[in-house]
């Protein structure tokens, strides 16, 4: 299995939980639990998306915006100014947490969600 194959597989594993706890009906638990879920998977998110661009363009990325802002180039996912903010709110929420900003975050996961399945569905060979 390649690296990229590797990646894809956790991405997807890590899509799959995030989902399954936003079927849940919202208590600060199960909130608490998305927003970690949700950092697992962005951060598998530009992984594979770097290993992609490295394995299939041969082309570096070393930051989150980077990959993205490259993939918007190169085509795995479409522009889309939610890829860029999404790194601002991971970043946010794991350096300084408070509820008002947890509470924001959870309702935007759902659309996220869409994000990480559209990149997931073109990533998916």
């Amino acid at each position: 299995m390649t690296k990229l194959e590797s990646l894809q597989k956790q991405f997807r594993t890590a899509l799959q939980r995030l989902e399954e706890v936003l079927a849940e009906p919202k208590t600060n638990v199960i909130r608490d639990a998305a927003i970690k879920r949700f950092e697992f998977t962005f951060d598998l998110a530009w992984k594979t998306i770097r290993a992609f661009l490295d394995t299939r363009h041969g082309i570096t990325c070393r930051s989150p915006k980077e990959c993205f802002r490259e993939a918007y180039h190169q085509g795995p996912i479409e522009y889309d100014d939610m890829w860029v903010q999404m790194t601002d709110w991971r970043n946010r929420i794991v350096h300084e947490y408070s509820q008002e900003f947890a509470d924001e975050l959870y309702e935007k996961l759902p659309k996220l969600c869409q994000l990480f399945t559209q990149l997931e569905t073109t990533l998916t060979p």
